[in-house]
């Protein structure tokens, strides 16, 4: 069976520190989406730095930068119909807020844990890279993460189980197709952000 087709499919963007979990949500979401017939994309931050973008590094401008090439990605994916899961850091609000306004349909959804569990999780070995001075610069340890003040879902990865993080976002979408319907025009979804 062909991916069904979305005119103007989403983009949702996960966004928290590294190890929160994003990927590892957005894959799972990826699947389920898939398994119904859509049309779906997982630009991840990490993948698309080390095949489009090895010529940036980490400071300010070139994370800016970064995050600027994956929102344009995703406009353009979403504009042809593919609906699209972005996973990477993005640590900075007003870049991060810029590369989400290039596509009308959209969701922000923030992912974290407390510090303690990222260092004890440390999937890529990062945190223990940064405790011993090996590395400077680790988003959310010496250098800043701005989490969003808006967000339209928090999952705190420590507190929800992998499953309960993938139903809380097709829920989301869930709602959001159902009132880009009723409405016309998805403008964007207020859900209980408690989560």
């Amino acid at each position: 069976m062909p991916p069904a087709k979305v005119f103007d499919a989403p983009v949702i963007w996960f966004t928290g520190p590294s190890g929160a979990g994003k990927s590892t949500i957005a894959t799972g979401v990826l699947r389920v989406l898939q398994d119904r017939g859509v049309a779906v994309e997982v630009l991840d931050g990490d993948e698309i730095r080390n095949e489009l973008s090895p010529d940036l590094g980490f400071t300010k401008a070139d994370r800016d930068l970064q995050v600027s090439r994956l929102g344009y990605l995703a406009h353009l994916l979403s504009r042809n119909s593919v609906l699209v899961l972005v996973s990477a850091i993005s640590p900075y609000r007003e870049s991060r807020d810029r590369a989400l306004s290039r596509s009308r349909r959209r969701f922000e959804i923030h992912v974290h844990a407390d510090l303690d569990v990222l260092i004890a999780r440390d999937t890529k070995g990062l945190y223990r890279r940064a405790i011993a001075g090996e590395i400077s610069g680790l988003t959310g340890y010496d250098d800043p993460y701005e989490a969003p003040l808006d967000p339209d879902l928090v999952i705190d990865t420590a507190q929800s189980s992998l499953q309960d993080s993938i139903d809380a976002v097709l829920d989301l979408l869930d709602q959001g197709v159902q009132q880009a319907v009723q409405r016309g025009v998805q403008r964007g979804v207020q859900i209980d952000k408690s989560a």
